[in-house]
């Protein structure tokens, strides 16, 4: 009869964003700096960035104002931002820590 070992209890799950950060209707993007969750929108508030679908390709633009300003700095509005789909609002950005560094410490 083989024993049962006390350390089973203390087995912990391995972290991940999925994990940590999400809700039963949170997505997670994978992004070129690390991970972005995103939930659905039910309005639009000022200030929130939202993850949206333009032209075939899907951008990062906060609300400001009846417009949207893109990272880059480029604005949409009018009947151009009437055309966007949006795919959910972002609640938190995650930078990754796997990138390689060329500075050494």
């Amino acid at each position: 009869m083989a024993f049962a070992s006390p350390a089973n209890d203390y087995v912990e799950r391995t972290l991940s964003p999925v994990t940590m950060f999400t809700t039963n209707e949170s997505r997670i993007v994978e992004t070129s700096s690390g991970f972005a969750v995103i939930e659905p929108v039910s309005r639009l508030v000022q200030g929130q960035v939202l993850l949206i679908l333009s032209g075939g390709r899907t951008q990062f633009a906060r609300v400001m104002g009846k417009s949207l300003i893109f990272d880059d700095g480029e604005t949409m509005e009018g009947s151009a931002a009437e055309e966007v789909e949006v795919m959910g609002r972002v609640t938190f950005f995650i930078n990754s820590t796997d990138a390689d560094d060329d500075s050494p410490v």
